[in-house]
């Protein structure tokens, strides 16, 4: 049986995340790092987190960065494009879906730091994927793109920022 992708949307109770998608938090670790151990974050910081987080074609994840390094797992749909530029302005355009023969890996980590987004490679799907984020995500961490500051700075990737950034 398929599943519609609003199944897993309210099987899990997932939430509209801020940069798009659906997701929900699927576990936060118990024990926390004191925040004199991570001077260049604004508090303390649980030592891991991971959320379930689903994205369609009619959609996209919109450009952002955190502090943290954060591992995308692919579970179900269609394979999910990640467009990465690195601190140094490099963009890559990775494949995350299950087809490892075609050049496509289960798994991927984004660079603490980096710039990212993501969208759904096939038309009428959607992606179904998990990421876990070390030190756990918190929301100070977050930095949703702006369009004219992101393509002022890197405005060779300008088209890509574009059409992958909503403000």
């Amino acid at each position: 049986m398929t599943l519609d992708y609003l199944q897993i949307v309210n099987q899990l109770e997932m939430l509209p995340h801020p940069e798009g998608g659906y997701y929900k938090e699927e576990y936060r670790s118990k024990d926390i790092i004191p925040n004199a151990a991570l001077p260049q974050f604004s508090g303390d910081r649980n030592f891991c987190t991971s959320i379930y987080f689903l994205l369609t074609s009619e959609n996209f994840s919109g450009f952002h960065r955190i502090k943290q390094d954060e591992i995308w797992h692919f579970y179900s749909g269609s394979p999910l494009a990640v467009h990465v530029i690195d601190e140094e302005g490099i963009y890559t355009k990775h494949i995350i879906g299950m087809d490892i023969l075609d050049g496509k890996y289960p798994q991927l980590t984004v660079p603490a730091n980096c710039w990212f987004a993501s969208s759904v490679v096939n038309e009428n799907d959607y992606s179904f994927v998990g990421c876990t984020v070390a030190p756990g995500f918190d929301f100070d961490d977050f930095e949703l793109a702006k369009k004219e500051e992101l393509s002022a700075i890197y405005p060779q990737h300008k088209s890509i920022i574009e059409k992958l950034t909503r403000i």
